[in-house]
């Protein structure tokens, strides 16, 4: 029997994504999909592309009829919107994915400061597993809610997490990266609107993006206690999907480039979906898209310092197909089962 999940804010680009990738996965079946503002509208009048779902009605969310639905839930709505599903959710005995930022921190004092607002539901942080499988797969074979990261900590953490863990990183590590428009979603914004925002590039964000205290918990985590101050400086360039982040370290001690590409090497041995490029080679964002794939690209100056490009798809090792790789962890599955689409080129 196949699993029945339920899909939480199926309207937004994540919730597409995600039925778009549940709908080749051998082992799920989708069968309740919610939304608020297309509440009552089919899958097909919002999604053309979306045929398997094409009838599919969207719900309004009502956690008493999801769980007599479905088994197991996909989360993706706004941060502040979604601890209440969850928790609701949660309360009613059902496993949940949720790819909001609202139990991805330890401390809600944390989430508070940087997403302006109380977290109702602290309770709930203390067995959210932070989703990122290369670094807690074990961890998310128990687990009964998930957190999945954020797009730009899930670039950084993997461009720099060899290094981390070694405890090699001196001082603060900056991470220069850039995304498409798709990541900052489906609601309309001037800032994403396309004579804004085609042949630009600008950075936002700068000094104060939500992104940072994640990727500096998750950095120290890897670490073993303090980690590195993060600089981190996104940019908005004018494509639909992507995320190219160029990470740049200072290390304890210099190492060359045959150290730092064994030890990335073997760090991500077993880990099916991160590339590690051959010598001289560093990703693009068109090599990943559509795929939950990411690319490193490694250099060393052999006097301790070190650049890491990592290249991902926002919207699904960034998002949904992350979250459907800790599903399939979640379940007992092999943790490719329904992701290995090869990227879309060109």
């Amino acid at each position: 029997m196949r699993l029945k999940v339920g899909i939480v804010g199926a309207s937004g680009y994540t919730g597409a994504e995600l039925m778009r990738i549940l709908a080749l996965h051998p082992e799920v079946e989708v069968t309740w999909a919610t939304a608020q503002t297309y509440a009552g509208k089919t899958v097909g009048e919002l999604y053309p592309h979306l045929r398997p779902f094409a009838q599919m009605v969207y719900q309004p969310f009502d956690p008493d009829r999801a769980v007599s639905e479905a088994d197991v839930f996909m989360v993706a709505l706004p941060h502040g919107e979604s601890m209440e599903a969850v928790a609701a959710l949660r309360e009613r005995g059902a496993r949940v994915v949720d790819l909001s930022a609202d139990f991805r921190f330890s401390d809600p004092a944390v989430y508070e400061r940087w997403y302006g607002r109380p977290h109702r539901h602290p309770e709930l942080l203390r067995e959210a597993v932070y989703g990122l499988p290369e670094i807690f797969g074990a961890k998310l074979r128990d687990a009964s809610l998930v957190a999945g990261p954020g797009c730009y900590p899930t670039a950084a953490i993997l461009a720099l997490a060899p290094l981390l863990s070694e405890g090699l990183c001196r001082g603060e590590v900056v991470v220069d990266a850039k995304s498409g428009v798709s990541g900052a979603g489906r609601s309309l914004s001037l800032e994403t609107h396309f004579p804004q925002a085609d042949g630009s590039v600008k950075p936002y964000g700068v000094g104060a993006h939500r992104h940072t205290p994640e990727m500096e918990e998750m950095m120290g985590h890897l670490a073993g206690g303090a980690g590195p101050k993060v600089v981190f400086v996104p940019h908005l360039i004018p494509m639909s999907r992507g995320i190219l982040a160029t990470c740049y370290a200072w290390l304890e001690r210099p190492m060359s480039q045959d150290e730092l590409e064994d030890l990335y090497r073997d760090f991500y041995r077993r880990c099916p979906f991160v590339v590690v490029l051959p010598r001289g080679s560093f990703p693009q964002t068109k090599d990943v898209c559509g795929s939950n794939f990411c690319h490193l690209g490694l250099y060393s100056d052999g006097k301790g310092r070190v650049i890491c490009a990592s290249a991902i798809d926002n919207l699904v090792k960034g998002a949904s197909g992350q979250a459907i790789q800790c599903l399939n962890l979640m379940m007992g599955w092999e943790e490719t089962v329904g992701l290995e689409v090869l990227g879309l080129f060109p």
